[in-house]
């Protein structure tokens, strides 16, 4: 019995497979003889890789004719708002690594381009369409490339091609596309100095591009310096101490990082501490080791700042019963700190402009951004932008120290406003006393003569006016 069940079941096995390969062969199948291989646009943002829609580009489109096919006809179709009008089309058939003599015809339609070919394609083909001044949808997003394509069975459809990713037209895009076309502006390129530092659409790409670098570059400096005036102003009283340790300590600390490049003390941090396994934040380093260089110069401007303070001011204080403590926070630092000002300022500006070093190790500051804009463009321009940005800081903060080291010598020449403080009580007594006086002059003239008493009068008030 159980024999006989499983006969029965590979009989019906073996019709179920019978029947599959006649339905095979009575029932056609649309093989996809033609499949994309890629569809790859070029980047048309001036100096960056993204594509723009709505602006003119290059689409590059590949595919293979499968075996036992031929191709006589492709038509590529791309989403509405796209356009192939205007553009130009490049055909290339290869067998292997050898070029077909297959000629075609590209009839653009809108968001539609059809290429005709002199004679079919062969199975095993490659084709490739380069399109050259089409444009994608102004408002960006995922492209697809479809179509269809005919071959000796009729019109079949086109494999998809992988999305290509497009943003969306800008202002400022419409602005270097309006530049592009300027008179003045193509006569200002063709100055091949000026092309090369100083082009007007490369300018205005950089100036949005390079605005991120910028703001770490502020933020880096902002952060570090606090810390670096703190570490200076200690290692500065460390170096004037009357303890020997205390001075060697600093004087090495000094010594050391003002005697040796930013540049290397960089790379110590970036690459030595990680060899310890210290790993910290590319962007907190940067804050640290910028601090860390700072500390060095401020620890020498705050140790000349409390060394010019005359030794009288000392004198005075201990007389007074002030300890050290007293008088170094309380007499002798708050006049230092307002004599060092103009070269603290100054070297802010310095440790602002030494962030740009952070750039020889990856972290993404201004002249990082400058730097791949300038790989990307093969233009200098970035590198100009980027000067731009930090004049933008540093200018107003050299205004300010010359006007603050102004005032200061102004001051110590013994200008300025003078505190105006209650008059004192003697000279307030007086005036009453006088005024006391007056009223009993001006009763004893009514008792005069009338010719005496005008002529007490007349000089009444000028004696007002004095008292």
């Amino acid at each position: 019995m159980r024999l006989g069940n499983a006969r029965e079941g590979r009989g019906i096995i073996h019709v179920a497979l019978v029947l599959s390969m006649v339905l095979a062969l009575l029932v056609p199948t649309d093989a996809l003889a033609l499949s994309t291989n890629k569809a790859t646009a070029r980047p048309n943002e001036d100096g960056g890789s993204s594509v723009i829609g709505g602006l003119p580009t290059r689409l590059t489109w590949e595919g293979t004719v499968g075996d036992n096919e031929e191709v006589t006809e492709v038509t590529l179709v791309l989403p509405e708002g796209s356009t192939f009008d205007g553009s130009t089309t490049k055909i290339t058939v290869l067998e292997g690594l050898s070029r077909a003599k297959v000629e075609g015809v590209a009839k653009p339609n809108g968001s539609e381009l059809t290429v005709s070919f002199s004679e079919p394609v062969q199975a095993g083909y490659l084709l490739r369409l380069e399109i050259e001044g089409m444009a994608f949808p102004p408002d960006g997003g995922d492209v697809v490339v479809g179509g269809t394509y005919v071959n000796q069975s009729g019109k079949q459809a086109l494999e998809d091609s992988k999305p290509i990713a497009t943003i969306a037209n800008t202002p400022l895009q419409a602005l270097v596309a309006h530049l592009d076309e300027a008179p003045w502006v193509q006569a200002w390129n063709s100055n091949p100095f000026l092309g090369m530092f100083f082009k007007p659409q490369l300018l205005a790409t950089a100036f949005a591009t390079l605005i991120p670098g910028w703001l770490l570059c502020l933020l880096i400096v902002v952060i570090a310096y606090p810390f670096a005036i703190a570490l200076g102003l200690l290692f500065a009283l460390m170096k004037i101490s009357k303890r020997g340790i205390l001075r060697l300590i600093a004087t090495v600390y000094i010594n050391v990082l003002r005697g040796t490049p930013l540049f290397l003390q960089i790379y110590i941090m970036f690459f030595g501490l990680p060899m310890m396994n210290i790993n910290i934040d590319n962007n907190v380093l940067g804050v640290i080791v910028i601090a860390i260089n700072a500390s060095a110069y401020l620890a020498e401007i705050f140790r000349a700042g409390i060394q010019s303070i005359p030794q009288g001011q000392y004198e005075a204080a201990s007389s007074l019963g002030m300890n050290y403590f007293q008088t170094m926070f309380d007499i002798i630092l708050p006049q230092t700190i307002r004599r060092v000002i103009p070269t603290v300022t100054s070297d802010f500006i310095t440790s602002y402009k030494d962030t740009s070093l952070l750039s020889s190790v990856g972290v993404m500051e201004l002249m990082m951004f400058a730097k791949n804009l300038t790989s990307v463009s093969g233009n200098m321009t970035p590198y100009v932008a980027a000067a731009i940005f930090y004049l933008i800081v540093t200018l107003p903060l050299i205004k300010v120290v010359g006007i603050v080291e102004e005032r200061i010598a102004h001051s110590e020449r013994g200008g300025g406003p003078r505190p105006r403080g209650p008059k004192p009580k003697h000279d307030v007594d007086k005036v009453a006393g006088e005024e006391s006086r007056f009223s009993e002059l001006a009763v004893h003239a009514e008792a005069l003569a009338p010719e005496d008493a005008s002529a007490f009068n007349q000089l009444a008030p000028g004696l007002a006016t004095e008292v």
